[in-house]
């Protein structure tokens, strides 16, 4: 099989390769909050579910005494939340997002770049995690919980001790437990016996006051990218545990083929912060040109993999047909679009801080919910349930 020179076998664990990077844990710092605690001020849930998906952040929030914010779009109502929190007693903000006005949020490079292209993400995701940043600053909150709307904390207590760490962390994740959150190809690997980990994301991560500068990219992996600096990896660490709800990757092959670029640029940067400490030669053509070759023999061994490991089943056949999507995405990555998009990236980072900046002067030095909402317009879009005095 492709690559087969550079499998290697082990009896006792999981299969390597020589392609692929199956963890960059050593990056992170396992950090250990002890008996330290910091308040959370709010839990920042982007989310297209129905209301009733709400109902273990909604509860989160009330154990802690924090707003919840829900970003809203497709089949999540701001109403059905509402109702649901006010029953819970939990503080919320629910934002109706699918008609910002658009000076809400900077035009960026990074999406421009893609618009109209095979490679175009057509999701909202990082738009509301933006609008999130924007809304904790303007609010003036010092600590805030991004969370998934299909992840559940088991312990609150878990978020205050990860937000303890915010002060000197660009970001503090839970581990994810439950079904891994891996790309397409890298549950692939994993299923058919490969040597694949998982990192921290924006499904589970407290952020503070320092890191409200960076931001999400309109790409997957987007989260990878908020904990970057224009040199490397952030001070970064994991505390804490969630747990993600089960669902299918291979369900369709669509996604394989829309995660690709992202999962090249994302694990393209994080080789070059695993071998050489520093994200530098992301500028440079032929490293990209090396990387793209690596990734898309990586695949092939994944492809052999699953068809000598994995049971022939209907399962199996979906497996292989979204592996064959995203090494046809790979092969077709042009090395230059990814130095080009590093470059964007770059350029996005300052004119997303300018922007921050300036809506920080347009409020002034008031802080405070009802200030955000006025300052980014968000009249109309928006339904409050105050928290109940005590």
């Amino acid at each position: 099989m492709a690559g087969e020179q550079h499998l290697t076998h082990n009896a006792a664990g999981p299969v390597a390769t020589a392609h692929h990077h199956g963890s960059h844990r050593h990056l992170l710092r396992t950090a250990e909050a002890g008996n330290r605690t910091a308040p959370v001020d709010a839990i920042i849930v982007p989310t297209a579910r129905h209301g009733s998906a709400l109902r273990p952040a909604i509860e989160l929030a009330a154990r802690l005494d924090c707003t919840l914010v829900t970003l809203c779009s497709k089949w999540s109502s701001a109403d059905t939340i509402a109702d649901l929190a006010e029953r819970r007693g939990t503080g919320l903000l629910a934002i109706e997002t699918e008609h910002l006005r658009p000076a809400v949020l900077p035009a960026f490079r990074t999406s421009e770049l893609l618009r109209g292209q095979p490679y175009e993400r057509r999701e909202d995701t990082s738009d509301k995690r933006n609008l999130g940043l924007l809304l904790a600053r303007l609010a003036g909150w010092e600590r805030v919980v991004f969370l998934d709307d299909d992840i559940l904390v088991p312990d609150a207590a878990d978020l205050e001790r990860a937000a303890a760490l915010t002060e000197d962390h660009a970001g503090v994740g839970l581990a994810i437990g439950g079904y891994p959150d891996n790309s397409v190809v890298c549950h692939a690997y994993r299923e058919a016996g490969g040597k694949q980990d998982t990192f921290i994301g924006g499904g589970a991560l407290a952020v503070g006051r320092g890191s409200l500068t960076s931001f999400f990219p309109n790409i997957y992996n987007e989260d990878w990218f908020f904990l970057l600096n224009e040199h490397g990896l952030g001070r970064t660490a994991v505390a804490g545990h969630a747990v993600q709800k089960e669902y299918d990757p291979f369900a369709h092959e669509l996604r394989a083929r829309l995660e690709e670029l992202g999962d090249c640029l994302a694990e393209g940067l994080f080789w070059l912060l695993d071998t050489e400490g520093t994200i530098q030669r992301a500028g440079r053509r032929g490293y990209w040109r090396d990387f793209l070759d690596r990734r898309e023999k990586f695949i092939s061994e994944v492809i052999a993999m699953v068809t000598s490991r994995v049971p022939e089943d209907a399962r199996r056949a979906r497996m292989l047909k979204s592996l064959k999507a995203a090494r046809g995405r790979c092969q077709i990555i042009p090395p230059e679009l990814c130095v080009d998009y590093v470059g964007a990236w770059r350029e996005d980072r300052h004119s997303w801080r300018s922007h921050s900046d300036d809506l920080d002067r347009q409020a002034g030095v008031a802080r405070g919910v009802r200030i955000a909402v006025k300052v980014l317009g968000l009249e109309g879009l928006t339904t409050r349930v105050a928290q109940p005095v005590a």
